[in-house]
This record gives structure tokens, sequence and C-alpha cells, in this order.
């Protein structure tokens, strides 16, 4: 009998496999962005705090009711010699009938998603920047992002060509207009 011969493996494959065995400490998250493997530590509670005044108001006045995911794993298109992003959001939304969430693997495509959301930590450029391209090129129609280094809100809209065509983003104490299927103006006087 002969052996089949297999293709080598790519360093790209190297990392993704690596990458999918990594055993990181509890409350920590590893993500593989772009190429790079990035270990981010447990957040702390004022970061928290701006994600649950966020998903309160997102669960009582959304015109569509919504599943919310805290740290659910998406899988998102490779960038040209690089292996498939593997991201996770500090929250992720879907509208409720879809049912999104059950029965998904630990890293699920992001077809379906409504918004993201990230709240800026140790890594914030990542954030406003990388992880922005990111669910882009997911297709991801809204990223929500809040930026506690300039105590602002962002919401990135139209995904086209790995980036957001338009930003709206307003100073903590404005609101900010969430499109449909949300349909309301989010307050952030409470993030003051």
């Amino acid at each position: 009998m002969t052996a089949m011969p297999h293709a080598p493996l790519t360093q790209e494959d190297v990392l993704l496999e690596g990458f999918l065995a990594l055993d990181t400490p509890e409350g920590f998250r590893a993500e593989l962005i772009e190429g790079e493997i990035v270990v981010t530590p447990p957040p702390d509670g004022d970061h928290e705090d701006y994600i649950g005044l966020i998903v309160g108001q997102v669960l009582r006045r959304s015109r569509v009711a919504m599943q919310f995911s805290g740290n659910k794993g998406l899988t998102l298109k490779e960038v040209s010699g690089a292996p498939r992003d593997h991201v996770i959001p500090d929250g992720t939304f879907a509208a409720e009938k879809r049912r999104l969430f059950r029965g998904a693997d630990p890293w699920m495509p992001c077809e379906g998603v409504a918004m993201v959301l990230d709240v800026t930590s140790t890594r914030a450029n990542a954030d406003r920047d990388v992880k922005r391209r990111c669910y882009a090129r997911g297709a991801i129609p809204l990223y929500l992002l809040v930026d506690r280094d300039d105590s602002t809100v962002s919401l990135f809209t139209d995904p086209e060509n790995g980036d957001y065509r338009e930003q709206h983003r307003v100073p903590f104490g404005k609101t900010l207009s969430l499109p449909e299927p949300f349909g309301f103006d989010l307050e952030t006087a409470d993030f003051l």
C-alpha cells in the first residue's frame, strides 16, 4: 500500500492549529486577528458596567427582540496570507427570532449577527482599527465601540471592502441613534 502524499503545512496552517489548541488561563481570552494571536486579561468592572448599560437598553428598547451573547467566538473571512480570523467581541446581538446562538459551535460564522460591541481595554487600538476591519470583512452591519480613553461612543455602519464606510461618534452624555433593527437612541448619560 502506498501512502498518499500530503501537502506540506503552511505557516498559516501551523498558526491556526496552534491557536485552536491554546489553553488560556481562566478568565483570559485568546483571539486570532490578522495572523496574530492576541490574549486579553479579564476586564475591569467599569468595562463590564458599560456593557451592562448598553445591553439593558437594547433588550428594553429595540424594536425587534434581541438575543445577546457575551464573548461569543466569531470566525471571519481570511486576509490574504493569514488564517481565518477568530475574534471575540465583548457583545454580539442577533434578532431573537433567529435563535442564532442555539446549537452554535464555540466559533461560529457571523452571518445573521446584527451588531457587535466592544469596550476599549488593554489593547484599545486593536478595538479601534484591527477588530473594526475584521467585523467589516465579516459583513456585520453594525459595530458599536465604547472608547474609554476619549469618552466617546462610535457606531460604524455600511461595511464594504474590508472596512465600514460610515462612523457616527458622540461624546459620553449625548445620544447615539441605532438604526433598524434596533431603532432607538442609545442614552450615554450614565457613562459619565
